[in-house]
């Protein structure tokens, strides 16, 4: 086989095949497609990955048939064009199997945010339809998912791990890097905190830009979500709510300030709110005026009123920090904390209100960086299955989407790595992760996700549970039509 190649490199270097172009317009090698179709050339994916015609590849850097291209100019027939792009395909079709070891979910792990035209022609979401538009013709409408777990089938593996991502980002304006990644990955959504906001218009432009991207790259469309608590815990300070939860009197004061929240936000492009707080404070606690009563029974009501209140004008909201932070040693943006009660003890106090919120229809959670006795507080809650698994699905049955607390957060980075946090959440039940650090922990996480799926780390099912919960979300707040 070396002997025969080593030939045909000879001939090509000098140009003994010059008559291909002839044979060609006169349609004699017109019968290879038909081989091909048959499967009579199919062993020679193998034979590439096994090496076998790897010097072809340095016959083709060398630039082996260089007279070739001068004769295709020579002669631009429509017939040459199309076998020149036949051929230009199957060229970088086996180059690509040399360089990847074979097609599938084996292949290297791509760069966070970078993403090949191929990629893109081979994703679902390419051929999702966008509202208003109308399929070109019927097998075009054939290819359109009917359903959210249609969508979630067809999502390639870096897909999916991309639309567990709920990322900040640095920048107050529309050349910000988060809108090139997001023209690249299909993040699930991102964050808009203090430091990127200037004013409402200047908002509505940040979110706004995202929603296009996803329209022009045909991208599920990302959350767009803030932190708006009241008062000083706003990472927008001009807009409602305007007072902190421990400052109003009553639920319905809070579902008042939360229907002007969302009157205010929705317009400006925020589809998401990590918030509110529902965690039962105590005196001199580290949660201080976030939360809204020491007595478990009010914050219930405090729950359950805005819980209706944001669900009613469809904003999605994720209530926080389950299954409690109320009793935490001090902020878990300050540094690892402990919540020093047991889980009867918690069932008392804090999971009171996390239980009426889901009675209420919460559609999101946020799970606390805090350590608990379950995992004898030596993991954090939002990585540990016995919080987001055992307590949060098979107990009190929240069947929602579970976002995880900031992985930047002292609380996390000061036990461990952001990566290697966000593939622990992801196995411990987690569906999304936040991460509003830096770009290289946020890329450096995405690809360390991506590889545990691949490696069989993170079960296949895992993954499929948690991007389809993303998905139903969106659906459900009117994200994807």
């Amino acid at each position: 086989m070396r002997d025969r190649l080593n030939k045909l490199r000879n001939r090509l270097s000098g140009h003994h095949l010059k008559d291909i172009p002839e044979r060609l317009r006169a349609g004699r090698l017109k019968d290879i497609p038909k081989r091909l179709r048959a499967g009579r050339l199919k062993d020679i994916p193998e034979r590439l990955r096994a090496g076998r015609l790897k010097d072809t590849l340095e016959v083709l850097k060398a630039g082996g048939p260089k007279g070739i291209p001068a004769r295709l100019k020579e002669t631009p027939s429509p017939r040459l064009v199309a076998i020149a792009a036949a051929l230009l395909v199957a060229g970088a079709t086996a180059i690509g199997v040399l360089a990847g070891g074979g097609g599938g979910d084996g292949g290297p792990v791509p760069e966070a945010g970078r993403q090949s035209n191929e990629e893109r022609r081979a994703s679902f979401l390419a051929r999702i339809i966008p509202p208003g538009e109308e399929p070109a013709d019927a097998s075009a409408d054939a290819r359109v998912p009917r359903s959210v777990s249609e969508l979630a089938d067809r999502l390639p593996a870096d897909r999916k791990v991309a639309q567990l991502f709920l990322v900040g980002f640095r920048g107050s304006d529309l050349n910000a890097p988060i809108y090139r990644q997001l023209r690249r990955l299909d993040l699930g959504g991102i964050v808009i905190g203090a430091e990127n906001y200037t004013d409402p218009q200047q908002l509505a432009a940040l979110a706004g830009e995202a929603g296009a991207i996803a329209r022009q790259e045909k991208h599920v469309p990302p959350w767009v979500m803030a932190t708006q608590e009241g008062g000083e815990f706003s990472d927008f300070p001009d807009l409602p709510p305007a007072r902190a939860a421990a400052d109003l009197e009553s639920a319905d004061q809070a579902a008042e300030e939360g229907r002007e929240a969302a009157r205010a936000l929705k317009p400006l492009g925020i589809n998401g709110l990590l918030g509110p707080v529902v965690d039962v404070g105590l005196p001199q606690a580290a949660i201080g005026t976030r939360s809204f009563s020491d007595d478990p029974e009010k914050v219930a009501s405090y729950a359950t009123a805005l819980v209706e209140t944001y669900r009613d004008t469809r904003v999605f909201a994720a209530v926080k920090h389950f299954p409690g932070l109320g009793s935490a040693s001090q902020s878990t943006e300050a540094g690892p904390a402990n919540v020093g009660l047991s889980l009867d003890e918690l069932a008392t106090r804090d999971l009171v209100a996390f239980r009426a919120s889901f009675r209420a229809g919460a559609p999101g959670v946020v799970l606390s960086n805090a350590l608990y006795a379950p995992d004898d507080f030596v993991t954090p809650g939002s990585l540990s299955k016995s919080i987001a698994e055992d307590l949060l699905r098979d107990e009190l049955k929240f069947e929602g989407i579970a976002i995880t607390d900031d992985l930047a957060d002292p609380s996390i980075t000061a036990l461990g790595t952001v990566p290697d946090a966000a593939v622990k959440a992801v196995k411990a039940g987690a569906d999304m992760v936040q991460i509003t650090g830096s770009a290289g922990d946020q890329q450096a996480a995405y690809v360390a996700v991506l590889r545990a799926v691949r490696s069989g780390e993170i079960p296949r099912k895992r993954l499929d549970e948690a991007v389809l919960r993303v998905l139903n979300g969106k659906r459900d707040y009117g994200l994807i039509r």
